[in-house]
């Protein structure tokens, strides 16, 4: 659990594909926990910058993704176990939705701006 859960509030960023939470260190050293084969971001400080972002609110503990009726509701309920954002600012470079839309993922925005 210690690579999941961020150990202070300082420099949280939020996956803006997923809405994970951790800490910047924590996303450059083991990537992002669901999306790490899609972004690329261990070891890469830029693509750390790009693809996460420090400004996000509220946040769900969630330890059982897939009986978690919050999950379901946030999109997260086939995610791995930790702190995920309830909303994040910003978007991924087009280059990588671009990449994503290749790979037949479709991008949802986590700022709320999405609908169904």
């Amino acid at each position: 659990m210690s690579g999941i859960i961020p150990t202070d509030k300082k420099q949280l960023r939020a996956c803006l594909l997923c809405s994970l939470i951790k800490k910047q260190e924590q996303f450059f050293k083991h990537g992002c926990d669901n999306c790490e084969s899609l972004l690329e971001m261990r070891g890469h400080m830029d693509r750390v910058m790009d693809c996460t972002s420090q400004h996000f609110d509220g946040a769900i503990a969630v330890m059982q993704p897939s009986e978690s009726w919050v999950a379901k509701w946030q999109r997260i309920d086939k995610f791995e176990k930790g702190i995920y954002a309830v909303q994040v600012q910003g978007r991924l470079p087009e280059d990588i939705e671009d990449d994503l839309e290749t790979k037949g993922i479709k991008y949802r925005p986590r700022d709320g701006s999405a609908r169904d």
